[in-house]
């Protein structure tokens, strides 16, 4: 299966962070010789035939310094395995794995885990707390593994626990939290290090539906506050536009397509691609920048939009004023214009973007 990644600006402007090229993991006897019968390249039919099964295949990704990149795929598709081939919590059958330049495959135990506790922060759908530590204790439990003193850990975690927003509960143990809220306090343990690589398997799927949209507002606010380099796994694909600035699509441990979000759903590289995002509705991925009138002609308006918005979430505004609004580049350059008719079209399926 062929990966289609296409070469845009962000990529291009951005330094690569993570990145693995041929990376397979196969469970079963033997996988090595396995894969070196069938040349490095063996089919659907070879793994039937042999019972061995191809958890990731012929995987091939980067990505860029402070982008959050979605994994995304229905169950059984490899976007686990994949996250936990790129941490190397389990041992890639073959390929290569470059974190900040550096292969992690050819890493001894003690550098592996030196990266590990200090520059990479990891989430799970399980929050994992340790029931007998303090929301305190809990979030600065990963500074007390590298034998930080105990004030510096501590002014650390309380740091950490005011940003996700749970100060005052310090003294809290995980029973007497919420769900979002012990979730926040995993956040906080992971981010305590300040990492510079921040993996989330599925960390928002355990809540219940509210809860979750609030934690994806403040992993978003997070976001905007310390620029990480996230890989962020979800089978849900709306989860998955709301927070990725590029998706890779997993189906039987193969990558089907790599690109924004938008280019999704407008430019689907596989059927398969074009079947999982085909009731996805154009307006929550269309960017006011794909529809704008270019140019700014003198004249009056409503106000300024940011061109990076998806239509959905700005249609409201466009629609009660008078008059067109500015829509803006990322450096808050005015570059054109939009007003309600166009995003109704969208909305409404009436034009193409």
């Amino acid at each position: 299966m062929g990966q289609f990644q296409p070469n845009s600006e962000v990529a291009m402007e951005r330094s690569v962070k993570l990145e693995c090229r041929g990376v397979w993991k196969i469970f079963g006897a033997h996988p090595e010789t396995f894969l070196k019968k069938h040349n490095g390249a063996p089919t659907s039919k070879d793994f039937e035939a042999s019972h061995v099964v191809g958890a990731v295949r012929d995987a091939n990704v980067q990505v860029f310094q402070g982008e959050i990149f979605v994994i995304m795929g229905l169950s059984g598709s490899g976007k686990s395995t994949l996250v936990r081939c790129l941490s190397r919590l389990v041992e890639s059958t073959a390929g290569e794995i470059n974190f900040e330049g550096r292969d992690l495959l050819k890493m001894s135990n003690a550098e592996l885990i030196d990266v590990r506790r200090k520059k990479m922060g990891m989430v799970f759908q399980h929050f994992a707390l340790l029931p007998h530590l303090t929301v305190l204790q809990n979030a600065a439990f990963p500074l007390e593994v590298q034998g930080v003193s105990q004030n510096e850990r501590e002014d650390r975690a309380r740091q950490m626990i005011e940003t996700v927003g749970l100060k005052g509960r310090e003294d809290h143990y995980p029973r007497q939290l919420s769900g979002g809220q012990q979730q926040r306090v995993g956040i906080a343990r992971s981010l305590v290090a300040d990492p510079d690589l921040w993996f989330l398997d599925e960390p928002f799927s355990a809540l219940d539906p509210l809860i979750r949209r609030e934690m994806q507002d403040e992993f978003l606010r997070l976001q905007s506050m310390l620029h990480k380099t996230i890989v962020f796994i979800t089978h849900d694909f709306d989860e998955a536009i709301r927070l990725a600035d590029r998706i890779a699509v997993m189906k039987d441990g193969c990558i089907e397509q790599i690109d924004t979000p938008e280019n999704l759903v407008l430019n689907p590289a596989t059927p398969y691609v074009e079947e999982f995002t085909r009731h996805i509705p154009r307006a929550k991925v269309i960017k006011l920048s794909s529809i704008m009138s270019k140019g700014v002609p003198e004249g009056e308006y409503a106000g300024d939009l940011d061109g990076h918005l998806a239509v959905a979430d700005t249609v409201h505004q466009l629609d009660e004023a008078d008059l067109p609004f500015r829509v803006l580049d990322e450096d808050g350059k005015p570059v054109g214009t939009i007003d309600a008719r166009a995003a109704v079209d969208i909305m409404i399926g009436r034009t193409a973007a």
